[in-house]
């Protein structure tokens, strides 16, 4: 599953592998400089300068009630 959102100087890309159950959020399209583990399972992307390009969401089923109900808008 795979979203794609873009505006006047952003983008948003949300993707979703079932397999895996890992759902990255693609905030820019600069290159990850360094990745810090927030929270168990909620991986934070910076880019050179310290701003946040990604967030990964480890076993996303998990984190939500109703998983069968995501859906984007």
């Amino acid at each position: 599953m795979a979203a794609c959102f873009e505006g006047e100087g952003y983008i948003v890309k949300v993707t979703y592998d079932f397999e895996t159950e890992i759902l990255p959020i693609l905030l820019s399209e600069s290159d990850i400089e360094e990745s810090y583990q927030d929270r168990p399972g909620v991986i934070i992307d910076y880019d050179r300068d310290g701003n946040v390009v990604g967030i990964e969401i480890l076993h996303a089923s998990k984190r939500v009630e109703n998983s069968r109900g995501l859906e984007h808008t």
